[in-house]
Parts: C-alpha cells; sequence; structure tokens
C-alpha cells in the first residue's frame, strides 16, 4: 500500500470526489435502487402476503405505549412464530443475493477514471460467473458477524470499518477476506479520521434523500459507494 499522492489529501479532497462518482453516475445510481428495491419489496410484499408479519407488527406496536416490558413480550411473543422465521430467513436471503450488485460500481468508477464509457450492464459484474459466489460469500461472513456486534453498537461500528475496503480490494486485487481485512486495517490506522468521517458522511447522505421524498432517496441510496471507492482510490494504489 503506497500513498498515491505526496502530500496526504485532505478531507475535502476525497469528499469532492465522492460527490463527483456520484454526480457522474446519477442514471446508474437510479437504476440500481430500481433493481434493488424493486427485488427486495416484491420478496417482502410476497412473504408478508403469506405471514401478515408488517400488520403483526403494527398490532405489537400498539403495546409501545404499555412500558417496554409488554411491548417487548409482545415482540418476543411474534418473533417466536414460525411464520416470522421464514419471513426473516426470506429478507436476509434476500440482501445477501442483492450484495454484488454494489460491486458494479467499483466497475464504472474505474472506467470513469480510465475515460471510458460506464454501461449499464457493469452493475451487474458481480453476479458474472465465480464472482457472485465470492462475494456472497463474503457478504455472508460479513452479515452474520455484524447481527452479532450490532447489539453493542460499538463493535458494530468497528466492523464497519475494519471491512470498509474487503469488498474493493478483493474486485480490484483478486485478495482472499483476511487478506484483504488486514490491508484494510493498515489503512484504517493510517486514514482514521477521514475515514471515520466520511463514513458518517455517507451514511448521512445514504438516506437524506428519504426524509425529502422518496424519488431522491433512490438517487442517494447508493451514495455509500461512492465514497468508499474515494476513500480506496486515496489509501491504496494497485500494482497494474
Amino acid at each position: 500500500m503506497q500513498n498515491k499522492y505526496p502530500q496526504k489529501p485532505g478531507l475535502d479532497f476525497i469528499l469532492k470526489q465522492a460527490f463527483f462518482y456520484w454526480n457522474k453516475t446519477l442514471l446508474f445510481q437510479l437504476m440500481f435502487s430500481i433493481f434493488y428495491f424493486g427485488i427486495f419489496l416484491s420478496v417482502l410484499f410476497f412473504f408478508d402476503s403469506r405471514y401478515a408479519i408488517l400488520s403483526q407488527y403494527a398490532e405489537a406496536a400498539k403495546y409501545a405505549k404499555d412500558g417496554m416490558e409488554i411491548y417487548s413480550a409482545q415482540l418476543a411473543k411474534m418473533m417466536s412464530n414460525d411464520g416470522f422465521q421464514k419471513f426473516s430467513w426470506a429478507i436476509i436471503g434476500t440482501t445477501i443475493f442483492l450484495y454484488p450488485l454494489n460491486l458494479g460500481f467499483y466497475q464504472i468508477y474505474r472506467k470513469l477514471d480510465l475515460n471510458e464509457k460506464p454501461e449499464l450492464k457493469d452493475l451487474l459484474v458481480g453476479y458474472n460467473g465465480i464472482n457472485f459466489f465470492k462475494y456472497i460469500g463474503y457478504y455472508i461472513f460479513w452479515f452474520f458477524v455484524f447481527a452479532y456486534t450490532f447489539q453493542t453498537i460499538i463493535l458494530g461500528i468497528i466492523w464497519v470499518l475494519i471491512t470498509l475496503f474487503v469488498a474493493p480490494i478483493m474486485f480490484f486485487t483478486d485478495k482472499r477476506i483476511f487478506e484483504a481485512i488486514s490491508l484494510n486495517l493498515k489503512a484504517l490506522r493510517m486514514y482514521f479520521l477521514e475515514i471515520f468521517v466520511c463514513a458518517i458522511v455517507a451514511v448521512l447522505f445514504k438516506y437524506i434523500g428519504f426524509t425529502l421524498f422518496f424519488v431522491g432517496g433512490l438517487f442517494t441510496f447508493p451514495f455509500w459507494n461512492a465514497m468508499i471507492y474515494s476513500l480506496y482510490k486515496t489509501a491504496f494504489s494497485e500494482q497494474k
């Protein structure tokens, strides 16, 4: 790993670069969100029509005014239902299946760097051949560690930071998961402040579109990938 620039780039450079990639690919941001939410919501409503989980949750939410103990008991009752378990696994499985869609942005941003024209099929590069199983395997590992660590909040955030560059490292250098995590840790030590601040900005901007109007969220939802690529490009140089 080497610094690509004579001096360590500042936050403003990394942020401007991320917004540059995002702004240049607005059509791809929209198509990503249409693919993602189209599949995700179709699965969600299909399984909800079979198990009525959303209506059960709405019913349980009515007990929130009676105190956390009663509310928690209602949630526990709902979650013990066999239908809830099937519904949850369907949603988790769909989320895992959709993860490689994010890898397409790394292909698109690299093409912009090379002055090549991105194509819509680039969004699906993460599903090509053996790559699909490689990225799916990584995300299954990432997701279940995150599911346990997120219960403490702080450990969940740490897990996100120490795996932030794993996907682009695997994509561009073909490293294995634990090799990529090791390189990620080195980058985190060198660029901790930049990575931490940019991650916060990315999360806020990712969801801010939904607070304004839903269509705006379709453009901002994939922004996280632009920020990761900007940070990755700043922290790493690759041997061609």
